[in-house]
């Protein structure tokens, strides 16, 4: 009997031990830091300065602009002119002397014919960048890439950064793949 209850002592106390031992190892491993290893990427690459722009629908844009507020964003769209529109405005201080909007095309329009203005989000660009564009038409496809810097009147107001040529009129002599930067 003695020896069956040393040798029932014996296993309980090695089984308590292993059991131990490997909390122990359990803990240890779960307070280090892993190391991760790299899996080969098989995702293209977006070239640097398109990188970090988070593509977003015009339409949400405007419905929900305090969720864009500071987030680098880009869209395409139709262009539809050059304004003054939201310049010299004191809450979001863009100075017409310095700046110029421009509006696109809505893109909830009924008839893709029809030019009806995008006026409620405000796209504000350095005037010497929009030098550059000089030849957009009404109707080109473009690529819009800039920061929402403001919601004043509850619109997103987005500072452009860059503008890229996607598709111009057929009858127009600028390059589609011509970039503004």
């Amino acid at each position: 009997m003695k020896k069956n209850v040393k040798s029932f002592t014996l296993s309980v106390s090695l089984a308590a031990a292993i059991i131990f031992s490997n909390v122990g190892l359990c803990a240890e491993t779960m307070l280090k830091p892993q190391k991760r290893q790299a899996k080969p990427s098989t995702a293209i690459t977006k070239p640097a300065e398109t990188f970090n722009y988070e593509t977003v629908d015009p339409l949400d844009l405007v419905a929900n602009p305090q969720n864009y507020i500071k987030h680098k964003i880009k869209f395409t769209a139709q262009f539809a002119q050059f304004s003054t529109l939201g310049l010299d405005y004191p809450p979001v201080n863009k100075s017409s002397k310095d700046y110029i909007s421009f509006l696109i095309k809505r893109p909830d329009a009924a008839r893709k014919d029809y030019n009806i203005p995008f006026s409620e989000l405000k796209l504000i660009i350095k005037r010497d960048k929009a030098e550059k564009l000089i030849d957009l038409e009404s109707g080109d496809k473009i690529e819009v890439m800039g920061t929402v810097f403001s919601t004043a009147l509850g619109d997103p107001w987005v500072d452009v950064d860059q503008v890229k040529i996607l598709d111009a009129k057929p009858n127009s002599k600028k390059k589609a793949d011509s970039i503004l930067k």
